[in-house]
């Protein structure tokens, strides 16, 4: 069917994308429970919370959550939500997801691009597949070190990056892949593994509808909601569901009214949007300041973040240090819903040390509410100092 068949796109004005925006990702006021109550309500309204190993002022999920719900410590992301509450897989890169979400994969299960599931399992057998899932059924929840060693195998190399070389720690991923054990736990040692019948055990016997239409429908519509604005040009901010974006079912969900499709003035990119979403009742900004992981849902398009921001953001961890513009770990301040600056931190013998402050130009940034916000993270991190630059850098 012609895209001419479809409700034209409304124009959205840059200000109300902000506003909306803001007060949907949960960034305009800590309304939700203090501690664990909090962070499980939050993990189900922000539909997955991005994850990566990096942990220099707490990880990025702990940055999400800190940012949203009080009463956190350092960790407490991960201790709230596993077991029971919460699985780890594919959706926005490798995220936490609500264990609501649990049927959705194990019948149609997804993964990353580049994550090549074949491939490992040309490089296992069957035998030892089947030896790792007993086992885990029998002595989790387990790490992987603590499994029986079942030799080595060739690892995956991802242009210079190499995965795994132990049998049994492949094999996990392919279990992981295909939802026949999950993760229940992160801690000090590594990811914790079970089987999701003891892990999620409600979810695990949920039944759904086949087929992968199933899937994909749910799947984009959560996207859409993890979002708030969802660009149809390709980015990352599809991920493991690229596939989809240029079939017919974006239209499709579109003129069955379950999305709207918005531009913004002066873009020629289109986005998607929960039906209704003007009508939902919007939280104003409260005073507090607010540091942002660097994959914080509101990061995920940086286009569309320099359109209704006017804020510039890439995340450079991965950029050799000579082409850096600002530096390595840099979270956005995000203050009165608006993105007021960066900084980049870390946290060392009990100090929170912020090594580098840029302010925005022709934002002015308070003072007061960023030594607060810097107090507030240093005693999540477990800090008991905070030492910060006055000056802008940059």
């Amino acid at each position: 069917m012609p895209r001419s068949a479809l409700p034209p796109a409304q124009t959205l004005d840059p200000d109300v994308a902000r506003e909306w925006l803001v007060s949907h990702l949960g960034l305009a006021s800590n309304r939700l429970p203090p501690g664990a109550k909090g962070t499980r309500q939050l993990l189900k309204e922000l539909r997955c919370i991005q994850l990566d190993p990096l942990d220099v002022i707490g990880t990025n999920a702990d940055l999400v959550a800190l940012a949203r719900v009080d009463g956190l410590a350092r960790g407490d992301v991960y201790r709230h939500l596993m077991p029971g509450h919460a699985f780890e897989h594919w959706a926005k890169e490798r995220c936490i997801l609500p264990a609501y979400a649990f049927p959705y994969y194990r019948e149609h299960t997804r993964e990353a691009p580049w994550w090549h599931l074949a491939t490992r399992l040309e490089r296992l057998s069957e035998r030892i597949l089947d030896a790792v899932l007993e086992e885990v059924a029998t002595r989790g929840p387990i790490s992987a070190a603590e499994l029986t060693d079942h030799g080595a195998v060739k690892p995956l190399d991802w242009s210079g990056w190499k995965g795994t070389g132990k049998a049994t720690s492949m094999a996990l991923e392919v279990l992981w892949t295909r939802c026949q054990v999950v993760i229940c736990g992160r801690e000090q040692r590594g990811k914790r593994y079970d089987v999701p019948e003891r892990a999620l055990p409600e979810m695990a016997r949920a039944k759904l509808a086949s087929g992968p239409e199933v899937f994909d429908r749910w799947a984009v519509l959560e996207r859409v909601e993890a979002a708030g604005l969802l660009s149809r040009a390709a980015g990352p901010h599809w991920s493991m569901l690229s596939r989809v974006r240029t079939t017919e079912l974006p239209d499709t969900l579109v003129r069955e009214g379950l999305l709207e499709e918005m531009v913004l003035p002066g873009s020629p990119r289109r986005y998607l949007a929960p039906a209704g979403f003007r009508e939902r009742p919007l939280t104003a900004p409260d005073e507090r300041m607010r540091i942002l992981g660097p994959l914080d849902p509101l990061l995920w398009d940086r286009g569309l973040v320099k359109q209704v921001f006017g804020f510039e953001y890439v995340w450079e961890v991965y950029k050799p240090a000579p082409q850096r513009r600002w530096g390595w770990y840099v979270c956005p301040l995000l203050h009165r819903g608006q993105l007021v600056g960066r900084l980049e931190a870390r946290v060392e013998d009990g100090v929170l040390r912020v090594d580098k402050l840029w302010r925005e130009k022709g934002v002015k940034l308070d003072d007061a509410a960023l030594d607060e916000a810097l107090a507030r993270h240093a005693k999540a991190c477990g800090a008991t100092r905070v030492r910060r630059p006055r000056a802008r850098v940059g």
